[in-house]
């Protein structure tokens, strides 16, 4: 995704792509199962982390 689709994008729709992301992933890796996440699952969980802080302190 180029920086001109991230910004055209919502908060909500990228956090929802993370979140998504970040389930599939979990679903087929059994480290990130647990509680050490592997180095693929690893940035993935953290970027649906960073984008479900950001959307939820928008919503306050």
């Amino acid at each position: 995704m180029t920086s001109g689709e991230q910004n055209t994008k919502s908060l909500f729709t990228r956090y929802m792509e993370a979140f998504h992301a970040s389930e599939a992933h979990t679903v087929v890796c059994p480290p990130c199962q647990g509680e050490t996440p592997c180095k693929v699952g690893a940035p993935l969980h953290e970027r649906f982390a960073r984008l479900q802080d950001a959307y939820l302190a928008r919503q306050k």
